[in-house]
């Protein structure tokens, strides 16, 4: 697994073992970066169920001041830590080592508000909607925040959600690519 561009281009970073992780395919987040502008000057992304960072790796390397991991699974914690490490960002990085719910709750306490939340939960345990309601209604979203869902293409999801808008679907392969944008209150 590689980053794609900006200032980490083609550096690899690693993955977990096993089959408790599914990486987001390199042409998906590429796809999901072109379609969100490319790069960013500056703002905090949430990588909910990280896996191996590599969506909050990416943002970074694409100008975003501040990524924010989520991941229960141990194993991938240590990779998003190592990962971290390698590419000189522990400084701008938080790490979250719980399950999502939780993680939104610390949030919400520490006041923290995104600017992109990316969720790609397991396939098989699809909460997004619920997770998308959560940001929407509890303070977690800047007014211009984009929040992107994957999920398998079969999966369909609300138009709106909350004070989310969904403004745009892609499908690759297996995967749905859902995009929301905050609407004004």
């Amino acid at each position: 697994m590689r980053i794609i561009a900006g200032t980490f281009r083609s550096r690899r970073i690693e993955s977990p073992a096993g089959r408790n992780t599914r990486p987001t395919l390199d042409k998906v987040r590429e796809a999901v970066f072109s379609s969100l502008g490319g790069f960013f000057d500056g703002g905090a992304v949430l990588d909910l169920y990280a896996g191996s960072g590599a969506i909050g790796f990416e943002a970074l390397s694409r100008g975003m001041d501040q990524a924010v991991f989520a991941d229960s699974d141990r194993n991938a914690v240590s990779v998003i830590r190592r990962n971290a490490e390698a590419l000189d960002v522990t400084d701008q990085c938080v790490i979250y080592p719980m399950k999502a719910e939780k993680v939104l709750s610390l949030l919400v306490n520490e006041s923290r508000q995104f600017d992109l939340v990316y969720l790609d939960p397991p396939y098989r345990r699809q909460e997004n909607e619920r997770i998308a309601e959560r940001l929407s209604s509890e303070g977690l979203l800047k007014p211009d925040a984009v929040v992107v869902m994957e999920s398998l293409k079969e999966e369909q999801f609300s138009e709106t959600i909350g004070r989310l808008n969904r403004y745009k679907e892609a499908v690759y392969g297996i995967s749905r690519i859902s995009y929301y944008k905050m609407t004004e209150e």
